[in-house]
């Protein structure tokens, strides 16, 4: 073990002398005995903490001066500015992307290897028994074998890309202990032992885009609680929690206009959404009692929300904004791109910055891009070229079906003829223990990730039928099982579609580029330095059948399956339109009738209305828009019920009530902002959810709750327009002022619980803490590994269905669950003019510099400069690298 450093000795040596007493002490024998006593406790403690710095400092990388890099054909130079951020500079691509690999394995090696253990069902080797569940579920999707099939299919420049990546970070690892790594190594030694790190592989990189399409797959939740609803609700209560989407009076991304009108409610009065407020909620029938839903969808539903929340944690709240606008619009005349994906936060952050540049631009060396990537993933995800800019949002395509399959005597029962059902077994390494095998069964359709048992035909009978009319149907024993159709579990080209939108410069190389981006289907916004802004739809999105895709489809109907793809060609896409913008943030791409059908359930719109208003009105007002206007749109936290709810809740009498008039007063003087600093929204979040408990919650099966956001938004607005619904109802409770009026006493009395009995001290930032846990140990539960890794709390303003999304789950509480996971807006006329903002740091360790030191930036919306050109590169470097052969 090698010696602290001359600060860790100097330091203990101060100490020591602090605890030393003096030769002309007076102190009595037992005072110096205690005295020696507290001082060996101390000294022990200063030699474990200076064995911890040793174990945390071990792990940090080098960063400047010169090392040796087997495998390059020339120096290759590593500028890092002040956060952190590489520029690598490299004279071929086998260079740059060999790397690439090595330096993401400096800041980021745990985080990749965590990541090829999660992708490959293989958590029970690094923790124990624990992950068994985990581990059986993802090996079941079978995520490793589709990676390796698509490996195989890859072209041979961009398998060779991978390669070169592989071998940059196995150079990386070479002659290098665990413990070297990272400091997770040295704490998970001491619960497993050792820990054998494997050589890097290409199929562990791709393997990661198949993390990422689960993470963004659409309506799987949705059709589990469909399914479970169905069974115990009518037609029209389904209505009410699924309603459609208000395509009146919110925009598509092709019409983008659509929503400019504000919605009307049913007397006719328009709604401002930048009035103060208005709506209500509460109940329904209480003698309409739900019973106990199905077991087996509900364990389904458990299994899939208890991942790692690296895989994802899937809500309303997942999506994304982007927007690009024309110079016609712009101080510059030249466009601008903004884009912020909203995931679940993780530590360190799901994105690394990285700028990926050949010294010369050619055919053989086409790469001068920066932006964000994935740490174990070559190239760059979002960000810019020297001539093309892009960015993200989830498409929300529904790409993924349960589908009820019927089983007997071994075989998968088709109308189209009987198939033997598909089984084989694995074994599952676990640390400590001895290996558990495991079987996995698969029909046509995709995994059977769930039993059935019989209680499930009543949940047939309501959503899908059960057929019983069918010959086949019925034998004692016949059983159902819950297969996964998912289009990820099908070999794609997204691993080769991430180089070919790098090297783009223009529209038509773009939309080729977007051509093979298949999964997972995103929205693509566009921009280059010509001027030109596009947007585009790409993916593998199935064409369906007789079957929706809202609820499992039945196995043993043909007619129900898919049908084969939609063409590239009709899916949308949309090329400078006249308007001179596009906005995406998960709402529909099109009305029905205007494009193919993509699905049913996006987001019913709040954020893409808001960010349209905020931008017709400066084109209105015919205001040039700079990249401070759009960080201004980033950070609107506007909640978008405010407007429905407040005005409703302030005219309820109170009847003398002092809490009531205290709350319809703290509302009258609320702007309808969820800032972190403000009492009316904690006082109006806190009713939002009661309200939700009190109307909703309180009428539904056991194990499904809504988790607000703007579904709920919606849901509820409606039901302010319908004083008299049976959903206000219940528990000595009718009509909507009733409910209401219960709702608003409940909601201050839980306020005051939560933050205190005077309203003056009430913040939604102290109710609305995000908390970011490190994504492998950060939900250990033993407190002192959890505050090595976890950053946080930090006050955070927005909210579920604002644009500033630091979405919360309403069935759970106030934390913050899902967040801009990045933000970055790109100036067209001068890539140096960009800014973006990561929520960590660029490093994975622990207590290194750049470990969460953006974080503080991000939460106070407060976005970094972005050098790309060689001159500003050179100008922000802080240290510089050089990458021997």
């Amino acid at each position: 073990m090698a010696a602290p450093d001359a600060q860790d000795e100097k330091e203990s040596s101060a100490l020591l002398k602090v605890l030393r007493p003096s030769s002309g002490s007076n102190l009595s024998v037992s005072a110096r005995v205690l005295l020696r006593v507290v001082a060996g406790v101390l000294v022990l403690a200063l030699i474990l903490a200076l064995v911890g710095v040793f174990l945390v400092r071990r792990s940090f990388p080098t960063t400047d001066g010169e090392i040796s890099l087997p495998g390059l054909d020339a120096p290759v130079t590593v500028d890092r500015d002040e956060s952190g951020v590489p520029t690598i500079e490299a004279e071929t691509a086998h260079d740059l992307f060999l790397a690439q690999g090595f330096v993401h394995a400096q800041d980021r090696f745990w985080e990749m290897d965590f990541r090829r253990h999660v992708t490959s069902g293989r958590l029970s080797e690094l923790f124990g028994k624990s992950q068994l569940g985990t581990d059986t579920f993802i090996r079941t999707l079978g995520m490793r074998e589709v990676a390796e099939q698509e490996v195989k299919k890859l072209d041979k420049t961009s398998l060779g890309y991978y390669e070169a990546y592989a071998d940059g970070v196995n150079a990386y690892l070479k002659d290098k202990s665990p413990t070297e790594l990272s400091l997770e190594y040295a704490v998970l030694g001491l619960e497993s032992g050792s820990t054998e790190v494997e050589k890097w592989t290409p199929v562990d990189s791709v393997a990661w885009l198949k993390a990422m399409a689960w993470d963004l797959r659409s309506n799987l939740e949705d059709e589990i609680d469909r399914s479970i609803l169905s069974s115990e609700l009518t037609e029209e209560q389904m209505s009410d929690l699924y309603p459609d989407y208000p395509y009146d009076t919110r925009p598509t991304i092709l019409g983008g206009k659509a929503g400019q009108k504000a919605p009307k409610n049913r007397s006719g009065d328009d709604v401002d959404d930048e009035a103060q407020a208005g709506g209500t909620v509460t109940g329904t029938d209480s003698s309409a009692e739900a019973t106990a839903p199905t077991d087996d969808l509900l364990d389904l539903r458990d299994t899939v929300t208890s991942l790692p929340p690296m895989l994802g944690r899937n809500s309303d709240d997942i999506g994304s904004n982007s927007w690009v606008i024309s110079g016609e619009h712009t101080n510059t005349g030249r466009p601008l791109l903004s884009n912020d994906p909203h995931l679940a936060p993780a530590m360190p952050s799901v994105w690394y910055q990285v700028g990926l540049r050949c010294k010369k631009v050619t055919d053989e060396c086409p790469f001068d891009v920066t932006g964000f990537s994935f740490s174990g993933l070559p190239g760059v995800v979002i960000g810019h070229n020297q001539s093309i800019a892009w960015g993200l949002t989830n498409l929300g395509a529904d790409v993924t079906d349960l589908v009820v399959e019927k089983i007997r005597h071994g075989k998968v029962i088709h109308d189209d003829g009987d198939e033997p059902l598909q089984v084989r077994k694995e074994t599952i390494e676990v640390a400590g223990e001895d290996p558990r095998e495991i079987t996995i069964r698969s029909t046509r359709n995709g995994p059977l990730v769930s039993k059935l048992d019989g209680t499930y035909r009543k949940v047939l009978d309501s959503t899908i039928g059960a057929d019983s009319a069918d010959p086949k149907s019925g034998p004692s024993d016949e059983h159902y099982g819950l297969s996964l159709d998912w289009t990820a579990l099908r070999p794609g080209t997204t691993a080769s579609a991430v180089f070919a939108i790098n090297k783009a410069t223009n529209w038509q190389e773009f939309r080729h580029a977007a051509s093979r981006f298949d999964v997972p289907s995103q929205n693509l916004v566009y921009a280059d330095v010509a001027g030109n802004i596009g947007y585009q739809a790409p993916g593998m999105i199935p064409r369906r059948g007789k079957a929706d895709g809202t609820v499992p489809r039945r196995g043993w109907k043909s007619e129900e399956d898919w049908q084969g793809w939609v063409d590239f060609e009709d899916l949308p896409h949309l090329y400078n339109p006249e308007r001179g913008w596009i906005v995406t943030a998960n709402n529909p791409a099109a009305a029905p009738g205007e494009s193919v059908q993509l699905g049913e359930d996006f987001d019913y719109g709040d954020r893409a209305r808001r960010i349209t208003k905020r931008i017709k009105d400066a084109v209105d007002e015919g205001r040039e828009l700079r990249p401070a206007d759009m960080s201004e749109i980033q950070n609107d936290d506007l909640n978008p019920f405010a407007a429905k709810l407040v005005p409703e809740a302030v005219k309820i009498h109170s009847h003398g009530d002092e809490d009531i008039l205290e709350a319809k007063k703290l509302l009258k003087q609320w702007n309808g902002r969820d800032a972190a600093s403000s009492a009316g929204a904690a006082y109006f979040n806190v009713l939002s959810k009661t309200l939700l408990e009190q109307t909703i919650s309180s009428k539904l099966p056991e194990g499904v709750s809504p988790g607000g956001g703007s579904r709920w938004y919606l849901v509820l607005s409606e039901l302010l327009d319908d004083p008299n619904s049976q959903w206000w109802s219940g528990e000595g409770v009718e009509g909507r002022d009733e409910a209401l009026r219960k709702a608003m006493k409940s909601a201050w009395a839980e306020t005051e619980d939560l933050l205190g009995p005077e309203p003056v001290t009430w913040r939604w930032g102290i109710l609305h803490r995000l908390t970011i846990r490190n994504a492998s140990l950060g939900e250990s539960g033993i407190t002192p590994v959890e505050k090595l890794f976890n950053r946080g709390p930090y006050e955070v303003s927005g909210g579920s269905g604002v644009v500033h999304a630091t979405g919360w789950d309403a069935s759970v509480g106030y934390e913050t669950n899902w967040v801009p996971s990045m933000r970055q807006t790109v100036d067209l006329s001068n890539f140096d003019a960009s800014n973006w903002i990561n929520l960590t740091g660029a490093s994975g360790h622990a207590f290194h510099p750049h470990y969460d030191d953006q974080t503080n930036d991000w939460a106070a919306n407060v976005n970094r400069p972005w050098p790309y050109s060689k001159r500003a590169v050179a100008a922000a470097a802080e240290d510089t690298l050089t990458l021997e052969p």
